[in-house]
C-alpha cells in the first residue's frame, strides 16, 4: 500500500467531515399546503432530468474531439461535477445562489445551510406552483454542467485533482454570485432590469470566460507549440454528444419557464429553431470558404445556436430565433478562425463558442425581446427600446469582467496549492494513463471481415483482431490488423 500524503487524503477527509455533519441535520416534514400544480411538478421533474442528461452529453461531445490518449480524462472531468457540485449544492451552494440576499451580490450561506428550510419551506417566490426542493434540483443541474463546460479549454494538460479543486472554488466564487445577481429577485442585475432567461450570463459567459482564463494560465500544450495536428478521437461520440445536448437543452430552456405553460412551449420552439439555423450557418459558411461540409462543423454550430438562444429563449419570438442562431454561429465561426491564428490554446474553442456565443446571445435578447411574448419582460432595440439594449450590454460587460478576473485568480490560487499542469512526460503519455491509469479502447476489438473476401467455412481466418494498443498505434489514427 502506498504511503498516504496529506494532499491525497484531503478530498476524502473533507467528504468524510461533510457526511458526518449531515447526520446531525434535523429532519423536518416536506411542505405541502395544496398549492402545487401537478402538471407543473411533472414537467419540472422531466426538465430537471433532461438538463442532467446534458452533462454526459457534454462528456461525449468533448471526449470525441480530443486526442485518443485523453478521451477518458476529458470525459471524467466533464462528469465529475455531478458528484462535486451535487454535494456542494446541498451543503451551501443553493443558499449562496438563492438564500437571503446580502447586498444583491450573494445569498446568505446560513439561509439554507445543509438544505435547511428547502424541502420544508414555502415555494420559491417566482415558482409558486412547484415545491422549493424541485426548483432547487432544477437549478442544481445548471450548476453541475457549468464547470464542465470549462473542461474543453483546459483539456489534455490539467491535473485531475487540480480541476476538482477548481470546480469547488468556481462554483462558490463565480457561479453562485452570477446566479444570485441574475435570478434572485434582490440580485442587482435582476433589479437593474437585465434579462437572462436560462443562463446566458450565469452559465455560458461565466464558463467561456473561465475557459479563457484557464487557457492563459495553463499556457499551450506541447502539441500546440509544435503545431502538431490531430484528428478527433471519435466523431460519432461528437454526434451522440450533440444529440444529447440538443435533447437536454429543451429542458434547460423550456424548463426555465418554471411551469407547463405557453412560455415553456415558446422557449422549446425557439431553442430548436436557433440550433437548426446555427448548425446550417456554420456548415454552409465553411463550404463557402472552400471546406467540405463536416459532421463536427454542423454539431459545433448547432451547440453555438443553443448557447445563443439561451438568454432570450422565453423572451423572443420564434421566427427571430432563426436570425439569432444564424448570426451567432457566424460570429463564433469567425472567432474560432482568429483564435486559430493566435497563440491561445483553448483546446476545444470554448471561449469562441460559449463565451462569445453567450455574449452575442445576451445582446440579441436586447434586440429582439418583446413584451408580446413575455409580458413581464421588456421590448428590445428592434421595438424602439434603446435603454433595455444598453442594460443588456452593461450586464454582459459586468459578467464578462467578473467571470474572467475571478476565474483567473482561482486558477492561480489552485496552482499555488496543487500544481495545475501535468508534467511533460505525463502529457506525452496522455492523461488517461497518467491521471487515471486507464486507456481508451485498450487492448483488442474482435471484428469479422467481409464474407466475399474469406470463405465462410474458414472461420478462424475470417475473424481478425484490430489492435488499438498504443504500441500498435504509434501515435497514428489508423489501426493495425493481426490474424487471430
Amino acid at each position: 500500500m502506498n504511503k498516504v500524503s496529506l494532499k491525497s487524503a484531503a478530498p476524502f477527509v473533507v467528504l468524510t467531515a461533510l457526511a458526518a455533519a449531515s447526520v446531525f441535520v434535523p429532519t423536518l416534514p416536506n411542505f405541502d399546503a395544496g398549492k402545487y400544480v401537478p402538471a407543473d411538478v411533472a414537467w419540472m421533474l422531466v426538465a430537471s432530468a433532461l438538463v442532467f442528461l446534458m452533462t454526459p452529453g457534454l462528456a461525449f461531445f468533448y471526449g470525441g474531439m480530443v486526442n485518443r490518449k485523453n478521451v477518458l480524462s476529458t470525459m471524467m472531468k466533464s462528469v465529475v461535477a455531478a458528484g462535486v457540485v451535487g454535494v456542494l449544492w446541498i451543503v451551501v451552494g443553493f443558499s449562496l445562489c438563492f438564500g437571503d440576499s446580502l447586498g444583491g451580490f450573494i445569498g446568505n450561506p446560513g439561509t439554507h445551510l445543509f438544505f435547511k428550510g428547502v424541502a420544508s419551506g414555502e415555494p420559491w417566490s417566482l415558482a409558486t406552483s412547484i415545491p422549493k426542493s424541485l426548483f432547487s434540483v432544477f437549478q442544481l443541474m445548471f450548476a453541475i454542467i457549468t464547470p464542465g463546460l470549462v473542461v474543453g479549454a483546459i483539456a489534455e494538460r490539467m491535473r485531475f485533482v487540480s480541476y476538482v479543486l477548481f470546480t469547488v472554488l468556481f462554483s462558490l466564487l463565480v457561479y453562485a454570485p452570477l446566479a444570485h445577481w441574475s435570478w434572485h429577485p434582490d440580485g442587482f442585475l435582476f433589479k437593474m432590469g437585465a434579462l437572462d432567461f436560462a443562463g446566458g450570463t450565469v452559465v455560458h459567459i461565466s464558463a467561456g470566460c473561465a475557459a479563457l482564463a484557464g487557457a492563459l494560465v495553463l499556457k499551450q500544450r506541447k502539441s500546440h507549440l509544435q503545431q502538431t495536428a490531430h484528428s478527433p478521437a471519435n466523431i460519432p461520440y461528437v454526434l451522440i454528444g450533440t444529440g444529447l445536448l440538443w435533447f437536454g437543452w429543451f429542458g434547460f430552456n423550456a424548463g426555465s419557464a418554471l411551469a407547463a405553460n405557453a412560455t415553456a412551449v415558446s422557449a422549446f420552439f425557439t431553442t430548436n429553431t436557433a440550433a437548426a439555423a446555427a448548425g446550417l450557418s456554420w456548415m454552409f459558411f465553411d463550404v463557402m470558404r472552400g471546406k467540405k461540409p463536416s459532421v463536427v462543423g454542423f454539431c459545433v454550430g448547432a451547440v453555438v445556436g443553443l448557447v445563443a438562444i439561451t438568454p432570450g429563449a422565453g423572451y423572443v419570438a420564434i421566427p427571430q430565433s432563426i436570425f439569432i442562431g444564424f448570426f451567432t454561429s457566424l460570429v463564433s465561426n469567425i472567432a474560432v478562425y482568429f483564435k486559430s491564428k493566435s497563440r491561445l490554446d483553448d483546446t476545444l474553442d470554448v471561449f469562441p463558442c460559449h463565451g462569445v456565443g453567450g455574449m452575442v446571445g445576451m445582446l440579441m435578447t436586447g434586440v429582439f425581446a418583446s413584451k408580446a411574448i413575455y409580458s413581464a419582460g421588456a421590448d428590445g432595440l428592434a421595438y424602439g427600446n434603446v435603454a433595455f439594449f444598453v442594460t443588456q450590454l452593461k450586464a454582459m460587460a459586468l459578467a464578462v469582467a467578473y467571470s474572467f478576473a475571478v476565474s483567473f485568480a482561482i486558477f492561480k490560487l489552485v496552482n499555488a496549492i496543487v500544481p495545475i499542469r501535468v508534467t511533460d512526460e505525463e502529457e506525452e503519455a496522455g492523461l488517461d494513463a497518467s491521471q487515471h491509469d486507464e486507456k481508451y479502447l485498450q487492448g483488442t476489438l474482435l471484428v469479422t471481415t467481409a464474407a466475399d473476401e474469406v470463405p465462410a467455412s474458414n472461420a478462424t481466418t475470417r475473424e481478425r483482431l484490430f489492435d488499438y494498443t498504443p504500441a500498435a498505434m504509434n501515435g497514428n489514427s489508423s489501426y493495425s490488423i493481426k490474424p487471430a
